[in-house]
């Protein structure tokens, strides 16, 4: 590959990848096409985007991001998975579409958090983590316990009380 060729495909990874600052890496070598399409058309509907690089390439592209760890020590192609409403969402689906065994050969390799290389053990462990959704829900019933319990503790006297007068005025 020439020179000229490399610096093109450096400058287009470059402003595809721009702004973003979490990535997976997964293994797509040995997918068929129609295994392939397939797989783009389930990972498009989760509004997942992939782009399969050339991991000299990648490095050279992500150079000074926070997505350049995840190629450090990776050899040979790789499907570089991004978007998802949030991270842990994406390596919820990345790790659902691996253990369904849909497509045999796809796993995932690794990829970056916050500037940080991930190992393929260290995404499966993440898969496990709340996403955004769930994290909110959690937070909102805890917000909202304390409120809910301190009503039930106002209440609760004064429902007595007053089944206690209506217990009297019926007498």
């Amino acid at each position: 590959m020439s020179k000229l060729v490399k610096n093109l495909i450096t400058e287009e990874l470059q402003r595809r990848l721009k702004g973003v600052e979490n990535c997976v890496v997964a293994n797509v070598v040995g997918l068929n096409s129609d295994q392939t399409a397939a797989l783009r058309s389930e990972l498009r509907k989760k509004s997942i985007r992939v782009i399969v690089v050339k991991n000299s390439l990648a490095r050279r592209a992500t150079e000074g991001t926070p997505l350049n760890p995840a190629f450090q020590g990776l050899n040979g192609p790789a499907a570089v998975l991004w978007g998802c409403e949030d991270f842990v969402s994406l390596v919820k689906e990345v790790t659902a579409i691996d253990k369904s065994g849909a497509y045999p050969k796809f796993e995932p390799r690794g990829g970056a958090m916050d500037g940080e290389p991930l190992t393929a053990n260290r995404v499966r462990e993440i898969s496990k983590w709340p996403n955004r959704a769930e994290q909110l829900s959690i937070l909102s019933g805890q917000l909202l316990s304390p409120g809910a319990k301190l009503a039930s503790q106002i209440i609760g006297p004064g429902g007595q009380l007053a089944s206690q007068i209506s217990t009297k005025a019926e007498e």
